[in-house]
């Protein structure tokens, strides 16, 4: 189960919403061990496309490094579908190679009638994709 605060969901929303129609990517690092979701991240779709979304290299080494020396790791990866339901693509299973994360899909498309977004959150190990419940907290 990821749990997560009100403020970390509402930003990642807010992230997906304001690249909509591109897809918008990022990471929320913990400290290392924990689980717990806590320093937002949001990065630059360096393919700045509707369908596919790709981190920075430079921007990730960099992210990789501070979180090093901040005893962090990445908790969360997200990113959002711009017209698909939020769930992993063929593409997004192949480029999951933190066994430890969260993998959080926002879609900013109304695929089921429930509204504009959908926010979900999968485990994708060795790609196997498990769905996981979403627990929002106000505060760990």
């Amino acid at each position: 189960m990821l749990t997560i605060t009100q403020a970390l969901y509402d930003r990642i929303v807010a992230h997906a919403r304001e690249d909509h129609p591109d897809e918008a990517c990022g990471v929320v690092a913990g400290p290392v061990g924990s689980g717990r979701p806590e320093r937002f991240i949001p990065m630059l779709n360096a393919a700045r496309s509707p369908t596919f979304y790709e981190f920075d290299s430079q921007d990730l080494l960099k992210l990789y490094r501070e979180m090093d020396d901040r005893d962090e790791e990445p908790v969360v990866i997200y990113h959002s579908h711009t017209a698909t339901e939020a769930y992993p693509s063929r593409t997004d299973i192949f480029y999951a190679n933190e066994p430890g994360a969260h993998y959080v899909l926002v879609s900013t498309a109304d695929t089921d009638g429930a509204g504009e977004f959908q926010f979900r959150s999968f485990r994708i190990l060795d790609g196997e994709i498990t769905e996981e419940e979403v627990e929002v907290v106000e505060a760990y």
